[in-house]
């Protein structure tokens, strides 16, 4: 019996230690994968800006986070928007889904926990001190160049062929489209995979917000001297300029499907479309509330 009872026991000490062991490992590499998350995210939004290490963004240039909220549910939702303010705090604006001021409350939280959801939230539920459901729905993160707006960097996810694409889209700060990254997917090698391509994904720059509202996908072949400028930051087959003028010529046509990937390319082009309308139209919505209540944002 006491031997059967020392066996428990250490084989009870040695689950124990291995679970510490596997919690301790789990923590650090969960920390490392963040880092390489965040890493690579600042390094696909620098590149969309026009950003390298060639050409590094000057000290003017700033990024402010701004993050969304459903507030409510039923008949009593609304929008709230966290808000990094000029003093370096930060405030929580409500507003209605008829575009309607409700309620600003400060937000007692550092830069560090903001970029935290689960910090975030609590903070916000603290704020403004309310029972209703509270869920976060997006991130905007809007740039600056010596303190005046130069662009917006959408983080986005929408249905593919198979399961959802991530993508980052860069507008200016009229809503032309800057450029399109694809962060995640599982779209079918060689086929919807495609959309990783700069002969596609690149359709997309230059865009304007009144063409983006009205863009469809063709399965006509993709014209050469356009797939070559799509291509040209890969390759050397043309000039600066003839790229440009180039990409001015086909800047109001609709997106050349993909080869044998025609709903992934419809996949893509609509979920551009509805990140680039929704944020534009909310955009307004909140522009005109911090104009009317005299919130002074960096930006």
């Amino acid at each position: 019996m006491k031997n059967i009872l020392t066996i428990i026991f250490r084989l009870t000490v040695a689950c124990l230690l291995a679970g510490l062991v596997m919690g301790v490992a789990f923590i650090a590499t969960n920390k490392a994968k963040k880092h390489n998350i965040h890493v690579n995210e600042q390094k696909v939004m620098l590149s969309l800006l026009g950003y390298s290490a060639k050409n590094p963004a000057p000290e003017t240039v700033a990024m402010h986070e701004v993050y969304r909220y459903l507030v409510g549910q039923g008949e009593d939702l609304s929008m709230g928007y966290l808000l990094p303010l000029r003093d370096g705090s930060f405030s929580f604006v409500t507003i209605d889904l008829a575009g309607g001021f409700l309620a600003q409350s400060p937000v007692a939280i550092s830069p560090d926990k903001a970029a935290e959801e689960s910090e975030r939230s609590l903070a916000i539920g603290t704020a403004i001190g309310i029972d209703k459901p509270l869920r976060y729905a997006d991130q905007t993160i809007v740039v600056t160049n010596d303190g005046k707006r130069m662009a917006y960097l959408l983080p986005g996810k929408f249905p593919g062929f198979k399961t959802f694409i991530t993508a980052m889209l860069a507008l200016d700060q009229n809503f032309v489209i800057l450029g399109l990254e694809i962060m995640e997917h599982e779209e079918d090698p060689g086929l919807g995979g495609e959309i990783v391509q700069n002969y596609f994904k690149n359709q997309f720059k230059g865009k304007p917000l009144e063409t983006v509202k009205k863009l469809e996908v063709v399965k006509t072949p993709l014209p050469e001297e356009y797939r070559k400028a799509l291509e040209a930051d890969k390759t050397v087959q043309l000039g600066a300029d003839e790229v440009g003028s180039i990409q001015e010529q086909y800047k109001d046509h609709d997106i050349y499907a993909l080869t044998g990937a025609t709903i992934s390319s419809r996949s893509v082009t609509s979920g551009v479309k509805g990140m680039v309308r929704k944020f534009a139209y909310r955009l307004a919505i909140l522009d005109r509330v911090l104009a009317e209540q005299h919130i002074a944002t960096p930006f």
